[in-house]
């Protein structure tokens, strides 16, 4: 029995299912948790399946959360989508359940759960549970999964752009096209920004601080979310922004916290950045990670560090 068959095997012993993914969500995690559990749903009828974690209000359009109270734990299966380690999940309540699952796409720095799955070379968790569904035969794509799917696909790869499409990536979301979803209503969606995020996008780039190696490192402090009225959801939209100029190969984003700490988003065209991201409390992929910095000093800090890991990587002519 391969992996997939233990998975769709172990959802099948059970009546009540909670699907979660991690805080802070993006298209991929709510995708890949709601394409689950539609795909749940609609082949177990009788079975209950819910999904938890907090609301995304810029991601309302793509799923919201069901009230998850501590008896619903009680005996349940828990399945975690795209989530590397445990202090990500969005409900502490997750080892609550009878069986932990994680099903994940990130290095497995954390391999929790009683089972677990995880392919680095797919391009998003997406991916992985179209490939569950296609393995099995009680679990079926239809157009409802496949919108849920292609979103979680199309965010993680920045529209087919980021080197972990493969031609099965492709292959999949032709599939789901195929089946007459909505994906230019969903690329729609995704393109969408406020006119204070299109001012944030200039004000970025005011900010940007450039290093002749490439490495770039730009500040987005209280002062200036409060100066455009902005949450720090609303301030995520802009962290591909930098990878746009031709100046910038590798860049740090600091987002100011409500306690004064910094949330890093670092991101790469080449050289790996997610060992750097561990070193400060964090992780992810090698050209996509998140860490936190305690405050401006460690930004700093981080970019110096950065900027070594640039001029090595170039120096080797990788």
């Amino acid at each position: 029995m391969n992996k997939f068959s233990e998975i769709i095997e172990t959802i099948k012993q059970y009546d009540k299912i909670i699907v979660l993914r991690h805080t802070n969500p993006d298209p991929d995690a709510l995708g890949s948790q709601k394409g689950l559990a539609n795909a749940i749903e609609e082949a177990f009828p009788n079975k209950k399946v819910l999904i938890g974690g907090n609301n995304t209000e810029g991601l309302k359009w793509l799923s919201t959360m069901d009230k998850l109270s501590d008896a619903d734990f009680n005996g349940a299966l828990v399945i975690v989508t795209d989530t590397a380690n445990t202090e990500r999940i969005d409900d502490e309540r997750f080892n609550s359940g009878d069986f932990l699952i994680k099903i994940d796409h990130h290095p497995n720095d954390d391999p929790y759960g009683d089972q677990l799955f995880v392919n680095t070379d797919a391009s998003s968790s997406s991916e992985i549970i179209a490939d569950i569904i296609a393995s099995s035969d009680e679990l079926k794509l239809t157009k409802t999964v496949a919108y849920y799917l292609y979103a979680g696909i199309v965010g993680d790869t920045g529209r087919f752009l980021y080197p972990a499409t493969t031609q099965h990536t492709m292959n999949v979301a032709g599939e789901f096209i195929a089946l007459g979803i909505d994906a230019a209503g969903i690329n729609q969606h995704m393109n969408e920004v406020t006119l204070a995020q299109a001012k944030l996008q200039g004000k970025l780039f005011d900010r940007l601080k450039i290093d002749e190696s490439g490495a770039a490192v730009a500040v987005i402090d209280d002062a200036l979310m409060n100066e455009l009225g902005i949450t720090r959801e609303q301030a995520n939209s802009v962290v591909s922004a930098p990878g746009h100029l031709k100046e910038v190969h590798s860049w740090l984003e600091a987002t100011e916290k409500e306690d004064g700490t910094f949330r890093m988003h670092l991101r790469s065209q080449g050289p790996v950045i997610n060992e750097l991201a561990k070193e400060h409390n964090g992780g992810g992929h090698p050209l996509a990670s998140g860490a936190d910095a305690k405050d401006l000093e460690e930004v700093n800090q981080m970019f110096n560090e950065l900027i070594e890991i640039v001029n090595n990587f170039y120096k080797k002519g990788e």
